[in-house]
């Protein structure tokens, strides 16, 4: 399928929200900032302390339309929370196999991980689709890593009147880290896919050591 007859919107053309991804991004860093240090590669209030340092000109990029500025900034702040949420996971097997920690830390751990890799990767994919928000339009989505199915009506590439929202992305990151694959929705690019299964094994691993731990509570 190929999106390169579509013409490319402008940024003036775009109006897509960011607040939504901000937020996603706030609620992983205080998710991180309150697992337990054993479980968190250095202090666990880092993440926290570089997206709040960051949010404030995050948010003067974004009044000021400064779309370039303002991108980097969040890729920054998301990479920080993708390898925080990634590190956890490890140490999170780590104290599963050779630690000695409380049983109520490693299931709230888990959980806080599980949620917070949800979220992380609903920003991620929220970030790359059509070449982020700020090249994404309301009035005619260009589809070029999920596929959508409102996309599937008409030439099968674009839709006029529908555009996916934060609410999108986050039901896609929802399947991946429950279903640990998409449902309805088509993944089309191949870094989309590279995303899709580090969220999967991420949702896994933490799935598994409840699980673990959940047996070895029953024995």
């Amino acid at each position: 399928m190929s999106t390169s007859s579509v013409p490319r919107p402008t940024v003036a053309s775009t109006g897509v929200p960011r607040w939504p991804a901000i937020v996603a991004l706030l609620v992983v860093a205080v998710l991180l900032a309150l697992v337990s240090n054993q479980l968190t590669l250095g202090p666990s209030w880092v993440p926290l302390a570089i997206v709040l340092l960051l949010l404030i000109p995050l948010v003067l990029s974004s009044r000021r339309n400064l779309h370039g500025r303002r991108r980097a900034l969040g890729m920054v702040a998301l990479t920080t929370v993708t390898i925080a949420v990634a590190a956890s996971a490890f140490f999170l097997v780590q104290q599963l196999l050779f630690g000695s920690i409380e049983p109520t830390t490693l299931f709230t751990g888990a959980g806080a991980i599980w949620v917070a890799n949800l979220l992380t990767f609903a920003v991620w994919y929220w970030e790359i689709d059509g070449g982020g928000p700020a090249m994404r339009r309301r009035d005619g989505h260009v589809s070029s890593d999920f596929l959508f199915p409102q996309l599937q009506v008409g030439d099968g590439t674009s839709s006029h009147g529908w555009w996916p929202t934060f609410i999108d992305y986050l039901f896609v990151a929802f399947n991946a880290s429950s279903a640990f694959s998409p449902t309805d929705t088509l993944i089309l690019s191949r870094r989309a896919k590279v995303l899709m299964m580090v969220q999967a094994l991420i949702a896994i691993v933490t799935v598994v050591v409840l699980a673990a731990r959940a047996i070895n509570t029953l024995r």
